[in-house]
């Protein structure tokens, strides 16, 4: 190990821990930067629309700097364009880039294929391919400071949101999982919103057990705030009788009565997919509560799921709920969506071709590709949320995750290639 870099790995949690949370990842970099004598370290973290970077640096109120400013704190967006910042993000492999000042290393901060967003060094001399790697590491040490001191401030959280947030959208952002992305051995799990310009009520969710992928995607009634406090109920109650343990059906019926009983809106209801995979077999329980069907695609032909169908949550909370079963095999890919993907003017895309058109993508890029995708023929403002969950299935839940600094890269994708 390069020396410098090793020193580096090794002040960085006595950094992070003697800094405040706001402080963390300026006291992380800095350490970083001695370590290595770069010319620059900073922090760019992905933006919540997921086709920018933002630049996140303290600077005294009398500095002049272009960007947003939250006191000292200034966010300099940095949008996508095909460039190295960008290929380093989706292609999760450091870029080694020359320019006028030197040598420029960009390297994925990145937790179980989570693309958090990007270490970016400045340096004199070209690194040697130690260092490259070491550097790697480093980011993806980065990426644990990160998760760790964003649950202590709003900082991060201020930086992502590049455009302004209403009050159901502030309500929807917190049913969301913390992390759009995970990576397992035997499977990949990646969510995606696109809320549309009155918050239309959509979430997705996942917990991981020890050997169950729980999972869900729902559409509560109307829009705005009210939608929102109906997804609320929803997502809370399936939370919440997940966690005690209780079966797929016995969520769908508490979170129906949850619904009747509380929502705001007399009829609430909330349309959902409940899913329950066994990572040892790739035996997947489904309910579908009068929710637009799934879709699997297997080699390479994406066909509806033909479940037993239901009411939507909250209808008729007396009416017990049916689960369909499908078993996945190696290589299969489950893809969620709600109406918002299929209705109005986001029916002119072809789903079905662009989901063939994107088997061989992460599914995080695939879900990106997709809202792209749908934004494209129905934006630049949508008339109702757009939400996907794609999950692949790899089977063999004993084998070890393939990964190198945070990242599985086997089915990345480059910038060109979107």
């Amino acid at each position: 190990m390069d020396p410098s870099v090793e020193a580096a790995l090794s002040g960085m949690l006595a950094a992070a821990e003697d800094a405040t949370p706001v402080q963390a990842v300026e006291a992380v970099t800095r350490e970083l930067g001695t370590a290595l004598h770069a010319r620059t370290v900073s922090f760019l973290i992905a933006d919540l629309s997921g086709r920018d970077l933002v630049r996140l640096t303290h600077a005294p109120l009398a500095t002049a700097v272009d960007g947003r400013r939250a006191g000292t704190d200034v966010a300099t967006l940095l949008p996508f364009d095909g460039g190295p910042h960008e290929e380093a993000l989706r292609t999760q492999a450091v870029q080694v880039v020359r320019d006028d000042t030197g040598w420029t290393v960009l390297a994925p901060v990145t937790e179980r294929g989570e693309a958090i967003g990007l270490l970016e060094i400045g340096l004199d001399t070209e690194p040697a391919p130690q260092s490259i790697a070491e550097i790697a590491r480093t980011a993806h040490a980065l990426a644990f400071v990160v998760i760790a001191n964003r649950r202590h401030t709003d900082l991060f959280e201020w930086g992502q949101r590049t455009t302004p947030f209403s009050l159901s959208a502030e309500i929807q952002r917190r049913l969301l999982p913390a992390a759009f992305t995970c990576e397992g051995g035997s499977f990949t799990v990646s969510g995606w919103l696109e809320p549309a310009a009155d918050i239309g009520g959509d979430t997705f969710d996942y917990s991981l057990a020890r050997d169950t992928l729980h999972f869900s995607i729902t559409d509560a009634m109307g829009h705005g705030v009210t939608s929102a406090l109906i997804a609320t109920l929803g997502v809370g109650s399936l939370r919440n009788s997940r966690r005690a343990g209780h079966s797929l059906t016995e969520q769908a019926d508490r979170a129906g009565a949850a619904i009747a009983q509380h929502a705001p809106a007399r009829g609430a209801f909330i349309t959902a997919i409940l899913g329950r995979l066994d990572l040892g077999s790739g035996t997947c329980d489904l309910i579908n509560a009068g929710h637009v069907p799934p879709i699997l695609i297997r080699d390479g032909d994406p066909q509806e799921l033909r479940l037993p169908r239901n009411f939507a949550l909250g209808m008729f909370p007396e009416t017990p709920f049916n689960a369909g079963q499908v078993t996945l095999r190696p290589r299969d890919r489950l893809v969620i969506v709600t109406d918002g993907m299929r209705e109005r003017r986001a029916a002119a895309l072809d789903l079905p071709a662009r989901l063939r058109s994107l088997t061989a993508l992460h599914p995080r890029e695939a879900a990106r590709a997709l809202a792209d995708g749908v934004l494209a023929v129905a934006g630049p403002a949508l008339q109702d949320d757009a939400t996907l969950l794609i999950i692949d299935w790899h089977g063999f839940h004993d084998r070890p995750r393939r990964a190198n600094a945070g990242a599985d890269i086997s089915a990345a994708t480059s910038a060109d290639g979107r």
